[in-house]
């Protein structure tokens, strides 16, 4: 049975593994974590989360498998095209999206009444965005007028606009291409320069936005807040944020080596978001230390295998993308278990594939699929075709890179 699903499943099987080992984990997580909720608002149905949960899961693991069949080349000639998509929907969020908090993060899709936050799509489209344009610009990417600008200028529309309503994205994805742009020679100088630039932009952000006495202002308070409440150790429990940090504290602390068992968490009745903000507090509070470290080490191993498709690429485009994409998700990863287990300030961020969610399942699940799609292409070895024609499809992929792809992304990594 496994052998006939395994010949479905092209590119890196260790990252197929890791997939299918999180949504399982997400499964057991999300049941056990909404527990009270279910009996809050749905009559005691403790299956209506699971369920839910699942078909987004099912519908990720769709949209990993059709994504990781599409040849990495046409995601370099779609990168333009969602980022064209992606600006003005961020800018429509901002002015009228859903906002909880004061933060306009989601867009209802009209009709059908389901909610995207729209950032999360626009990660992806920058991502690839960038990637094409670094591969494009290597010949000129000394040159900031000619190279630097026209990657820099989308980056910073696209952080600006998520800024506001989510800092905690827009910073990851301020990092991720400025380690982006390291890599792809980007010089020293330029690096500098436009860190100093966004350090300036995010400070006169934080002092000039709260005289407007708006719902932005209020978000910059909130900011405020978490730091200082962070840093100075205030454990006052009116406040929300502290509230939360001292729970998922309970959680972790009483969880021990090996945890309480699976649905025996206490928290989960206390903690205001425990199956996504927290579901990690959630799962070591089950399963212990033990718990916690699989899943740290599930991502690490990611972004390793997410190496080796980085390494065995002979062109640049693949390389930046895999490379991006990678990075995103697991350091997306690691400050939700940060802010779990109380080493940074509170902000939001889902554990991927883990967290209870659609759209975010949705893209993250598109993202695994694309770095598939490039591990398909450039491991043959490990992914050999059952009909013994897969050197000929490698043949023939290669002549159509050579009559499809621009004159900088054919450079050598």
């Amino acid at each position: 049975m496994v052998e006939k699903v395994s010949k479905y499943l092209h590119g890196d099987k260790v990252i197929w593994g890791i997939i299918i080992l999180l949504s399982l984990i997400s499964l057991l997580a999300v049941y056990s974590s909404t527990g009270t909720i279910a009996y809050r608002y749905r009559e005691g149905n403790t299956l209506y989360y699971f369920l839910r949960q699942g078909s987004f899961l099912a519908l990720g693991l769709l949209a990993i498998y059709v994504t990781h069949l599409i040849h990495y080349k046409y995601y370099s000639r779609l990168a333009q095209i969602f980022l064209i998509i992606a600006i003005p929907l961020l800018a429509v969020t901002l002015f009228m999206g859903t906002s909880v908090n004061a933060a306009p993060r989601w867009l209802t899709v009209p009709v059908i009444g389901f909610t995207i936050q729209t950032s999360d799509f626009a990660k992806v489209a920058i991502i690839m965005y960038m990637a094409r344009m670094l591969a494009m610009k290597q010949e000129q990417i000394k040159d900031f007028k000619e190279a630097v600008l026209p990657i820099l200028i989308p980056l910073g529309m696209v952080c600006a606009l998520i800024l506001p309503a989510n800092f905690s994205t827009a910073f990851m994805i301020f990092v991720v291409g400025m380690v982006m742009m390291f890599i792809g020679r980007v010089a020293f100088k330029h690096l500098l320069l436009i860190n100093l630039s966004g350090l300036i932009f995010v400070l006169l952000f934080i002092f000039l936005v709260p005289l407007t006495k708006t719902g932005l202002g209020y978000r910059v308070e909130t900011w405020k807040n978490r730091i200082e409440s962070f840093v100075s150790g205030n454990k006052a429990e009116s406040d929300d944020d502290n509230y939360q940090a001292e729970q998922a504290k309970i959680a972790v602390a009483t969880g021990g080596f090996l945890g309480k068992g699976p649905g025996n968490s206490t928290q989960r009745n206390f903690l205001p978001n425990p199956f996504s903000d927290f579901i990690y507090a959630i799962i070591i509070e089950e399963y212990g230390l033990v718990g916690g470290v699989i899943i740290l080490l599930l991502y690490l191993i990611l972004l390793y295998r997410a190496g080796i498709i980085v390494r065995k690429c002979e062109r640049t485009f693949p390389a930046f993308l895999t490379m991006g994409l990678s990075l995103l998700l697991v350091m997306q990863a690691m400050i939700n278990m940060a802010v779990a287990v109380n080493l940074i300030p509170v902000t939001g961020q889902p554990l991927p594939l883990v967290s209870m969610g659609g759209s975010s399942i949705l893209f993250t699940s598109s993202a695994l699929g694309i770095i598939l799609s490039v591990s398909r292409s450039v491991l043959p070895a490990e992914n050999p075709d059952p009909q013994g024609d897969n050197q000929q499809d490698q043949k023939n992929n290669n002549m159509n890179e050579e009559n499809t792809y621009e004159p900088g992304e054919k450079e050598n990594v």
